[in-house]
């Protein structure tokens, strides 16, 4: 049996469905994505988990419609403006995680401030990840570590599983103990490919914009219910 999970990840999927069903615009279902993400940060912090780390924006995302990409950046831009002195004021510590170097200096700027602000804070950690993408993730540390390699700074032996998570964009987070995705979809989508090597995971059919405490309450029971093996057999089983 489990515990409280120390690190949850979410994949918040659903918010154009969501808006489908009712006959309305996808930004609809943005806005009231955002309502959610607001109380599942809220609700985790409450709980006591140390770490919740959402997948906000993949680097797929910006082959969508430019107005919905457009839409999308000025809909996180506010939100965090509007949000973080309270987040900072609940001990909550915001961490960008993805890829920093094709970001625009606007939105740099906005993810720069809000870990600035929140760096002493040591209530929950708040990773945010935002133009991510699991691939790009390891492939960005395979080429720092060759890159180190030639310098002579390491050998070839010396790279471990403990010099690769500390170059990767979570550092320091742990790798996460439950992994939730909401809409009903059975796959990662390019989301933590490292880190997910031992997760829970709980998949759940409700759509993000409708996920509320109840229902993240609900995926918690859940994981509190599993026998974690990490690939070893159970020795009741032997």
């Amino acid at each position: 049996m489990n515990g409280l999970p120390a690190h949850v990840a979410i994949i918040m999927d659903g918010n154009g469905r969501w808006a489908s069903r009712r006959a309305l615009p996808r930004f609809f279902g943005h806005r009231q994505g955002v309502k959610a993400l607001k109380t599942a940060v809220r609700y985790a912090s409450r709980r006591g988990i140390g770490a919740l780390t959402v997948y906000a924006f993949s680097t797929e995302n910006w082959t969508r419609p430019r107005e919905e990409v457009d839409f999308l950046m000025d809909l996180m831009h506010k939100t965090f403006v509007q949000e973080i002195e309270e987040l900072h004021r609940e001990g909550v510590r915001i961490q960008l995680v993805g890829d920093r170097s094709t970001l625009s200096p606007d939105i740099l700027k906005v993810w720069n401030d809000a870990e600035e602000i929140t760096r002493q804070n040591t209530g929950m950690t708040f990773n945010v990840a935002f133009n991510y993408g699991g691939r790009q993730e390891i492939l960005n540390v395979v080429q720092a570590l060759v890159g180190q390699v030639d310098k002579g700074e390491i050998t070839v032996d010396e790279i471990t599983e403990t010099t690769i998570s500390r170059l990767l964009y979570t550092h320091p987070t742990p790798d996460p103990d439950l992994i939730i995705r909401t809409g009903g979809e059975m796959r990662l989508s390019n989301f933590l490919l490292w880190q997910a090597a031992y997760s829970e995971f709980y998949v759940t059919d409700v759509l993000w914009p409708d996920f509320g405490e109840d229902d993240f309450e609900r995926a918690l029971q859940d994981y509190s219910g599993r026998e974690r093996r990490f690939g070893q057999v159970l020795a009741k089983e032997q």
